[in-house]
């Protein structure tokens, strides 16, 4: 099982239902820059409807001839929701099919289709749109709204979603034990891994950041990340323009995804001698050894564009935008104790 991460903002305003059906779960990603035109690898935007993004690959495999492993994308993205996703398949040497036989199978519309110089990776588009309906909704008008007022211009700890380690944690419980193993695994599986690794180390730094109330606050000696930006800087004195962009959201405090570089575990952790931290130590230790390179995650997100609609029947409509790699669940374990209307999701709520 995994730990229930401290939360931000203390007790929640009331319970909601979510993902009671696909539609209820809508997230459009933005990709943040103009296709060249030209290329050998074909971008097509697909609406896809309780597939998961690997499902689609394999139709795009079958389809185009391409091996998977030439067919990019942005991230992953659940499989009980209506999501619109950014994919590209290299098709050098190959006369592009007709693409619109995607839909033959249901669950598949193919919204654009353009070309680039460049194969789609990982991370590379800018935002995600969420439009999410909570059903069954309790609560207080008063203090539903109060609390939503919040998250907008407070935001929320940029926790990664339970997705990212499997259901009840089986992912993580894979990693650790293929950590300890020395085992090989296929690259996908390695990947996988790796994430959950990651994720867990940042986690559990960000937990005791929102534990003494930090989470929010730039410290000396931080790294800071620039709002919807992969730039950060170290800052060793705060001064008042740092507090000022800092409270405006410009910047916020950053927390490494383990790898190789100048971090320190007992600077971040603390030298405290627990069960938790020897596992963490473990971890980091590993990832260090592993050829992965130091990265930056901010610490909090703040939600763009963020409004809301109450319905009549118990119902709540969330509109908003988060950057690459947020989880929209992030956002809404700060709003209201919710439970999955449907159980079967796939991986990748986040949205990567």
């Amino acid at each position: 099982m995994m730990p229930a991460w401290p939360q931000a903002w203390g007790a929640l305003p009331g319970s909601a239902l979510i993902r009671c059906q696909p539609e209820d779960f809508k997230v459009s990603e933005q990709l943040g820059f103009e296709l060249s035109g030209t290329g050998e690898h074909c971008f097509l935007y697909l609406q896809k409807r309780a597939l998961n993004s690997m499902d689609v690959v394999k139709r795009l495999s079958a389809l185009s001839g391409a091996e998977p492993r030439d067919i990019g994308l942005c991230g992953l993205k659940d499989r009980n929701a209506v999501t619109r996703q950014w994919f590209s398949v290299g098709m050098a040497g190959r006369a592009a099919p007709d693409w619109h036989r995607l839909e033959a199978d249901g669950g598949v519309q193919v919204v654009m289709v353009g070309w680039h110089r460049r194969k789609l990776r990982r991370g590379v588009h800018r935002a995600n749109q969420f439009t999410l309906v909570l059903r069954a909704v309790t609560g207080e008008r008063v203090a539903l709204e109060a609390r939503l007022e919040k998250l907008r211009d407070a935001g929320v700890p940029n926790y990664f979603g339970e997705q990212r380690f499997g259901r009840h944690g089986s992912t993580l419980v894979q990693a650790r034990r293929w950590m300890r193993s020395g085992h090989k695994v296929s690259r996908d599986k390695r990947s996988l891994y790796f994430s959950a690794l990651r994720a867990y180390i940042f986690n559990c730094l960000l937990a005791q950041r929102v534990e003494n109330r930090l989470w929010d606050t730039v410290i000396p000696g931080d790294v800071c990340v620039l709002r919807g930006t992969r730039s950060f800087f170290s800052c060793q004195q705060v001064n008042d323009e740092i507090r000022a962009r800092s409270a405006q959201g410009d910047i916020h405090p950053g927390l490494p995804l383990w790898g190789r570089g100048p971090v320190s575990f007992d600077t971040l952790f603390g030298a405290r001698d627990t069960d938790n931290l020897a596992d963490c130590r473990e971890i980091c230790a590993f990832l260090a050894n592993s050829a992965l390179e130091l990265a930056w995650r901010p610490a909090r997100i703040v939600p763009d564009d963020f409004c809301w609609q109450f319905c009549d029947d118990d119902t709540l409509q969330l509109d908003f935008s988060l950057g690459a790699g947020s989880y929209a669940t992030a956002l809404l374990a700060e709003f209201v104790q919710y439970n999955e209307g449907c159980i079967e999701s796939g991986s990748g709520g986040e949205q990567d």
